[in-house]
């Protein structure tokens, strides 16, 4: 039943970074084939970040609150409303401004899974099936990589239109998925069934009830390196909403920037799958130090690059940057934060990611109207480069909550 559950959940997580390479990291494919300017495509993609950061809490409350539908049944019913938007990437036209709210809407309820989807490997596991999310994210990876290969070819070839399509197919796989992990988990459930029944509801933990400035004054320099954490993200975000622009920039195609999106993908699955041990071995004040470093020479080498080839090397130092960066922040906020201000921990690194990820969406579109991809490009490693600086400096002072309560 376990392994069962856990293939199922890796499908899942699959078939959300299929879709999140059709509806984010190929939006700017689809959006400049449809006649928008760069500033456009920007100011849309914000957008739709502001909308899942308002969204998240929403959905997260009514999920743990609702009886019914169930943590399952709310995923269901976002990517059946998933599915509704795609359908108006073939109604609406080029340049109006209801292809935009159709980008803004399934951006941001694509977005409002990720945390559904975290609250279903704790909901698994209440009722006696060990979720291992390590691999189950690396899964994810491993079918992005191998999908945008693909996919970048086949839009190269029959043209953008072909997105739509292949979003409602994966939607299918997704709501597939979602029923077959339904139908096992009812039966890991009787044959547990001294588990309370409401294993799908969201665990809300439990936190201390201090209000943010609290919270801020007595974590004064993790909040500082959260700010750094704004600039650090940074390239992180221009790479994954303007690759289109920063591969056009050295001559590339979109079938060129599907096979760098899938290279970069590829390379974090090791790191993800073995970071337990890395951890075991270095601290995660070191390894965070590491993916600053990281991030920044992958970006300033996306600046130098006048070829594809110097892309495809850039992209080489993804072990080292995000995939250091993902997992060793969520360890690091639980090593140092008290019981009851860990969620609020998460919940300010999450938001900073938000943040840094707005701002990048509104002046990457800016900064590539007004001087193109280079410039950009220069400007982010500058940004990341001083995000970095303050992460590696401020983090040794960051204290460990847990001796201070």
């Amino acid at each position: 039943m376990g392994k069962i559950l856990n293939s199922s959940y890796g499908v899942i997580f699959g078939a959300y970074w299929i879709i999140y390479a059709i509806v984010s990291s190929f939006s700017s494919v689809f959006m400049l084939a449809k006649g928008y300017t760069n500033s456009q495509i920007g100011i849309t993609l914000a957008a739709a970040n502001v909308l899942a950061v308002i969204l998240q809490p929403l959905v997260a409350d009514f999920a743990d609150r609702s009886k019914k539908p169930d943590i399952l049944g709310v995923t269901e019913i976002i990517t059946v409303c998933m599915m509704i938007f795609l359908i108006g990437m073939f109604a609406f036209g080029g340049g109006t401004a209801a292809l935009c709210i159709v980008f803004v809407l399934l951006i941001g309820f694509h977005t409002v899974l990720q945390p559904l989807f975290n609250s279903l490997a704790f909901s698994l596991e209440r009722c006696g099936v060990a979720i291992n999310y390590g691999i189950a994210r690396a899964a994810g990876s491993l079918a992005y990589s191998v999908f945008v290969v693909f996919f970048g070819t086949l839009v190269e070839r029959r043209g953008v239109n072909i997105m739509p399509a292949a979003g409602e197919l994966s939607c299918l796989i997704l709501i597939a998925s979602l029923i077959f992990t339904g139908h096992y988990f009812k039966k890991a459930m009787k044959a547990n069934e001294g588990r309370k029944t409401d294993a799908f509801k969201a665990d809300s933990g439990d936190e201390e009830d201090i209000d943010l400035i609290r919270f801020i004054r007595r974590n004064r320099m993790f909040f500082v390196m959260n700010l750094g954490i704004v600039g650090l993200y940074f390239s992180n975000s221009v790479l994954n909403f303007y690759m289109a622009q920063i591969v056009d920039g050295v001559e590339g195609s979109t079938e060129d920037m599907g096979r760098i999106l899938g290279v970069m993908a590829f390379l974090e699955i090791p790191t993800m799958v073995f970071f337990r041990q890395l951890k075991n071995r270095f601290s995660c004040r070191f390894l965070l130090k590491v993916a600053g470093i990281g991030f920044t020479v992958k970006i300033a080498l996306c600046r130098l690059a006048g070829s594809v080839i110097m892309l495809y090397v850039a992209h080489l130092f993804q072990p080292v940057s995000f995939a250091l960066f993902l997992p060793g922040m969520v360890y690091f906020t639980d090593e140092v934060m008290s019981r009851g201000e860990a969620v609020k921990g998460q919940a300010l690194y999450t938001t900073m990611i938000t943040v840094s990820t707005v701002i990048a969406s509104l002046l990457g579109g800016i900064i590539l109207d007004a001087a193109g991809s280079k410039m950009l490009t220069l400007i982010a490693t500058l940004i990341t480069a001083a995000g970095a600086a303050t992460v590696i400096c401020v983090i040794d002072k960051v204290k460990g909550g847990k001796k201070n309560v």
